[in-house]
């Protein structure tokens, strides 16, 4: 690709949940509610940055309303050529493919994507089976009607179904795709708690398992072997929860260009990245902010992963 952004110090990764759908079973639709017609977009965006040092990781949520302007490309269902136009983030999957989506957000964000991983619903399912399942806790009861979410107060086990229930839901409450968000990054952090508390990678099997389910066969080169990425998650899984940081690009309200999109606060938006793309912390060392529930939409906190685990 070229007109790239210049290479910082540290690693950023992509991780995009796309909405395939096509590879779980119909039984499996039916009892976790993932039925429906695809859109063959990224429902989940997150930039992941691990330091040089590799001793703190920072995750930035793109909301996948936000407003883009997609870069000029080869349109895949076509093959027509198609000049820059405005969309919202998610659609630059659909238009084309996991390298479109890397292109608009580094033309969004400024920073470099060095690897990407892509999870549809199936690998997704598979990778938390893999590991023994991902434990989460809520303060209070989460019920969404449309995934039919129903989660009492308190803490608990989620299998590979489960988990799909519970990083697609959005009709909790009004805080929408950024209470999602919310749940998305404490399931990442409680993931990767579950890698490191069953041992996942010390069992050569089940290890080899999770690394094929993780990178997957790619069209395009991800910047991954499957041993590179089981290096990554010992790295991840060794570190504290308080080197961990999660926040969500600031938004400003909704696009008067594109109905439906959200227009990020650009200011503030281009600090966070700004930071990511220089190495350097998003949260202070002696931050004790906290996520507000449900969250704001304006401004969204950022928070240490200490404060998002488990008590």
């Amino acid at each position: 690709m070229k007109n790239r952004p210049n290479e910082g110090s540290g690693t950023n990764i992509l991780l995009m949940g796309t909405d395939g759908r096509d590879t779980i079973t119909r039984k499996e639709k039916r009892e976790f509610y993932a039925g429906g017609v695809a859109c063959n977009c990224t429902d989940t965006l997150m930039l992941v940055h691990l330091s040089e040092k590799r001793d703190r990781v920072s995750v930035v949520s793109l909301p996948r309303d936000s407003y883009a302007d997609i870069p000029a490309h080869r349109d895949e269902a076509t093959g027509q050529e198609r000049a820059a136009h405005p969309g919202k983030i998610n659609g630059a999957y659909a238009e084309g493919g996991p390298a479109l989506s890397v292109r608009t957000v580094e033309a969004m964000t400024g920073v470099r994507v060095d690897r990407y991983l892509q999870l549809d619903f199936r690998r997704f399912m598979d990778s938390v089976e893999t590991v023994g399942g991902v434990r989460v806790c809520t303060p209070r009861a989460l019920k969404d009607k449309t995934t039919k979410l129903d989660l009492a107060p308190g803490s608990h086990l989620l299998g590979g179904g489960q988990s799909l229930q519970y990083v697609r839901s959005r009709h909790v409450d009004t805080s929408a795709d950024f209470g999602r968000i919310q749940r998305q990054q404490r399931f990442l952090l409680a993931a990767l708690r579950s890698v490191t508390k069953e041992n996942v990678l010390a069992d050569p099997v089940r290890a080899a398992r999770l690394g094929r389910l993780l990178v997957g066969s790619a069209r395009v080169d991800r910047g991954f072997s499957t041993q590179q990425i089981l290096t990554l998650a010992s790295d991840l899984g060794k570190l504290p929860a308080s080197s961990m940081e999660f926040t969500t690009v600031p938004v400003s309200g909704f696009s008067a260009t594109l109905n439906g999109s959200l227009e990020w606060d650009r200011a503030k938006a281009g600090k966070v990245f700004k930071a990511l793309s220089q190495d350097r912390p998003l949260t202070a060392r002696n931050s004790t902010a906290r996520l507000s529930d449900p969250p704001r939409f304006s401004s969204p906190a950022t928070v240490r992963g200490d404060t998002l685990e488990c008590r």
